[in-house]
């Protein structure tokens, strides 16, 4: 759907988007749903359709539990570095017995999780056995977000033996203007890491886990084609993201007309302490709308504070009535900038009034 589509927008899945060929998209989504097939197929189905209906499910399709809220990398555009993000935020790493109960409940019930949200989710240090744990228990997806910095051969081979499906690095260029965002990495490091799991998943026969690279749009904008040529020969896709207003510094927003946030159908995000927030977008733990520590997943998902946020979303631009909504990317207008990679022409869908220069 457009921007202008329809009475009601409903966003899926904005702002990320593929620069890969059609041929390679389809690949990536066959190994994630290779030996579940079915199940898969309803559930990326649910995933668009549940949010069109409003249909709430009895459990989310995905839970997002972040084992850690602390990274040790110092981007310019990442909010967890700023003194706001350190006054409303516990930075921590999520307890084992916290992870453990989660999961015990939600096996069966709900097909994916994601073991990040804001920090660097790696540096917990039972990560392998996080996704053990869930692979033992029925989930049926395990995905991560990384800056790669930890995946050497030797915790990569861990991680595939434990059962990880998918894994998106994040990272915003290459050469210089890689290491001038992602410091301390170095490029070179990082592209080493890559290439010895490629080789690593081509020695085993292995398909999964699908690994993704993606950046960030003015990272990548001066060579997307240098960008998608030096990642794609080791990963299964090159994506890239519209710069957001990661710090909060925009004063002017151009909204949608009409617009309903999907998240509330589709996800469920637990933070490192336990306290649960309306949606992925809420970096600071404005809207808690539960405690996973003392209430259960389908408790939260199905009480008063998860339906108020459902009942805000289905009013006449109710989003603008939640500081949160207003100053997320979901309900914002964009404007297609092209680009051309390979000769694929493609669409960067940025937001309106939002500067494209990293740090503002």
């Amino acid at each position: 759907m457009s921007d202008t589509a329809g009475e009601r927008y409903v966003p899926i899945n904005k702002g990320n988007y593929s620069m890969d060929t059609p041929e390679r998209e389809r690949l990536f989504e066959r190994h994630r749903g290779e030996g579940w097939e079915e199940e898969y197929a309803k559930y990326r189905a649910d995933w668009a359709e549940l949010p069109r209906r409003q249909q709430v499910r009895d459990y989310p399709l995905l839970v997002d539990l972040e084992l850690s809220s602390v990274c040790n990398l110092h981007c310019p555009m990442c909010y967890t570095i700023t003194d706001k993000f350190k006054k409303h935020v516990n930075t921590t790493r999520m307890e084992w017995d916290l992870y453990t109960r989660i999961i015990d409940e939600i096996g069966g019930h709900v097909p994916a999780i994601r073991l990040s949200l804001r920090g660097e989710a790696l540096l917990h240090k039972r990560f392998a056995d996080c996704i053990r744990y869930a692979k033992s228990h029925g989930i049926r997806e395990v995905s991560t977000l990384t800056h790669g910095g930890k995946l050497t051969h030797d915790f990569f081979k861990e991680i595939v033996e434990a059962g990880i499906d998918w894994i998106t690095i994040s990272a915003d260029g290459v050469g210089e203007t890689y290491e001038r965002i992602r410091k301390p990495i170095k490029f070179g490091e990082l592209m080493e890491k890559i290439r010895a799991m490629d080789s690593y998943k081509k020695q085993h026969g292995l398909r999964r886990p699908v690994i993704k690279v993606q950046g960030i749009w003015p990272a990548i904008r001066e060579n997307p084609q240098e960008y998608y040529d030096t990642f794609s020969p080791y990963v299964d896709l090159v994506a890239f993201n519209p710069l957001i207003d990661y710090l909060g510094n925009d004063t002017q927003i151009e909204y949608l007309e009409s617009f309903t946030c999907p998240q509330q159908y589709q996800r469920l995000v637990i933070g490192a302490d336990g306290l649960v927030m309306k949606c992925s977008n809420d970096e600071e733990n404005r809207e808690v709308i539960g405690d996973a520590k003392v209430e259960t997943v389908h408790q939260i998902w199905h009480g008063d504070k998860m339906n108020a946020v459902r009942d805000l979303q289905k009013r006449d631009r109710g989003f603008m009535e939640s500081a949160v909504c207003r100053r997320c990317y979901l309900p914002r207008k964009t404007a297609d900038e092209t680009s051309e990679v390979g000769g694929r022409t493609f669409a960067v869908k940025n937001y309106v009034f939002r500067i494209q220069e990293i740090g503002k």
